[in-house]
């Protein structure tokens, strides 16, 4: 995870402590709005993938305003905005975690987690 981790950082132009957010609520959304079973698949082959969302969830804050922000897409790009992120560095993040987790995962995992969520293959 920490070299997903340099290399969002390195790529999108951002601090490492902000790429790391990121990746945690990334994360912290396919959980919540994934298919359980895969996602749970999908963690389990994923170094750092629970410790990354349970983070976030000890965030100050975090919680409340994910709530405040809702939920799918939206409530992502809102949460990813209020890191200070724009929408090119969103998409790059984005990009990479995806590239990431389908070396881990494999496509078929990933797509059945994508197909799953509404909107979400139209930004991959």
């Amino acid at each position: 995870m920490e070299d997903l981790i340099a290399s969002i950082a390195a790529d999108a132009g951002v601090e490492p402590g902000i790429a790391k957010k990121s990746v945690g609520m990334i994360l912290a959304f396919l959980r919540n709005e994934g298919p359980k079973d895969e996602v749970d698949a999908l963690f389990a082959v994923l170094p750092g993938a629970a410790e990354a969302v349970d983070a976030m969830a000890g965030e100050d804050g975090v919680g409340a305003f994910a709530d405040a922000m809702g939920g799918g897409l939206m409530g992502l790009a809102g949460r990813l905005t209020s890191l200070g992120l724009g929408m090119g560095e969103m998409q790059t993040i984005g990009r990479q975690v995806f590239a990431y987790v389908r070396e881990k995962a494999g496509d078929e995992r990933v797509g059945q987690i994508v197909s799953a969520i509404p909107g979400l293959g139209q930004f991959l």
